[in-house]
């Protein structure tokens, strides 16, 4: 293991919003088509400051490779702040390293600390190598979402997964 798990500091921002452009190019199975995403550099680094979301990269080499982000999709309310959702990425140069498997056990010790219990996704039905990451960290699929996504020309299902942890 050449790479390092870590909390993304404030310093990472930009490195960080390179590393998810670059991955929105090099996969069909991100949300966002490549150059569609408008992030902020400040606002980024008010939500990762403030703990609104919590990201985790790898580092290799000093140069960022992969990232999770945990978030609380439905706000911060006393009845959901139990519940993150993640979204990962890795470059495609470092698929099968074992990558998202570190960032998600990062993740999961981290979410265990901070009183979460639930922790949910989504993935498009025909990404095969990422139901089988999340499969083997303990995720079931929950529900199918029909048509929600569109790539390519084509609109595509999606899974819901999720993952209970313990209380």
């Amino acid at each position: 293991m050449s790479y390092k798990i870590r909390r993304m500091r404030a310093a990472d921002v930009h490195a960080f919003m390179e590393l998810v452009n670059q991955t929105d190019k090099e996969s069909d199975f991100m949300m966002s088509e490549p150059g569609e995403r408008q992030m902020n550099a400040f606002q980024l680094t008010m939500s990762v400051s403030t703990g609104i979301q919590v990201i985790f990269v790898a580092e290799e080499d000093d140069k960022l490779v992969g990232q999770l982000v945990a978030f609380p999709l439905y706000g911060q309310g006393s009845r959901t702040r139990h519940v993150v959702h993640i979204g990962l990425s890795v470059l495609k140069s470092h698929w099968g390293k074992g990558i998202g498997n570190a960032m998600f056990e990062a993740m999961e010790a981290w979410a265990l600390a901070s009183d979460i219990v639930r922790l949910e996704l989504s993935v498009m039905t025909h990404n095969e190598r990422g139901i089988a990451l999340y499969k083997k960290q303990g995720y079931e699929i929950e529900g199918t979402k029909k048509a929600s996504i569109f790539v390519n020309g084509d609109y595509v299902d999606e899974y819901l997964m999720a993952k209970i942890l313990p209380r």
